[in-house]
């Protein structure tokens, strides 16, 4: 078993993360993965006006989408609604060329909906290493992430996020209430692949009995650093409860000799 130093988290507090603005080529493009994170709200999606995904189902991820670069605004509204003239929520962003992000509804600690970006690591991973990210979106209080008993994450609250790149292979972890030591389940043999960024979302509502895990894997991050994998999304079994557990227990892979790095969103005006 390995002795695991206690890993520290930042808060952070945003609503969105907004791309800078770069000056690029007409032709540039950036990969826009888009997750529904809001239970039992089923919306239509336009991206600059223009309806992108009809009757978008909660517990979604979607596959790559890529665009050119600019400013984008992002509208959902009502399921089949004429236009997005009342959107239910809207997000601006300034796409960078060859950006990588994932555009995330979820709800925030208290329940409200909102939209988050989130920029997805897509640097080259060293050979025998596997990358993890992990975002609390759902309307739950904060846990405590252990690993052979010993805390690493005190306190993982909504929306922090968190990037670690870890030896490939499997893990023991654990998952408690925070500030207690009462374990929400033992997860041995957690397995993270070569070369690739799994990143694992929390979302829906503790309270109301929706929490789930959505998990986004983007493969090919090792070898050539010159490529820029779109990346694959995909959808885990809502059924199993213990998913939250496996994906907030991830971020304590962390502090196996590597260093997190938070990316706090800002407030979007």
């Amino acid at each position: 078993m390995r002795t695991l130093p206690p890993l520290t988290t930042a808060a952070a507090a945003a609503v969105i993360l907004l791309l800078p603005t770069a000056a690029s080529a007409q032709d540039s493009t950036g990969t826009v993965t888009v997750v529904h994170g809001i239970p039992d709200t089923p919306v239509d999606v336009y991206v600059n006006d223009e309806l992108t995904l009809d009757d978008f189902q909660p517990g979604t991820v979607t596959d790559p989408l890529e665009l050119p670069t600019g400013d984008y605004t992002f509208d959902l509204t009502a399921p089949d609604a004429a236009d997005n003239a009342d959107p239910i929520l809207s997000a601006d962003a300034t796409l960078e060329a060859d950006a990588n992000v994932s555009a995330v509804a979820h709800l925030t600690e208290g329940g409200d909906p909102t939209v988050s970006l989130f920029v997805n690591d897509i640097s080259t991973i060293d050979a025998g290493n596997a990358r993890v990210t992990v975002r609390h979106t759902a309307a739950a209080p904060a846990v405590d992430i252990l690993a052979d008993g010993d805390v690493l994450v005190d306190g993982l609250a909504n929306p922090d996020e968190a990037v670690a790149d870890v030896p490939a292979g499997d893990y023991d972890l654990a998952v408690n209430a925070a500030g207690t030591d009462t374990e929400v389940i033992a997860l041995p043999g957690t397995t993270l692949a070569e070369g690739m960024n799994t990143i694992a979302y929390a979302i829906g509502s503790l309270d109301d009995g929706t929490v789930d895990v959505l998990v986004q894997a983007i493969d090919g991050l090792h070898g050539d650093p010159a490529g820029v994998p779109a990346g694959n999304a995909g959808l885990v079994d809502t059924a199993d409860s213990t998913l939250l557990a496996v994906a907030l227990g991830l971020l304590g892979l962390a502090s196996l000799g590597f260093a997190a790095r938070r990316r706090p969103a800002r407030d979007h005006a």
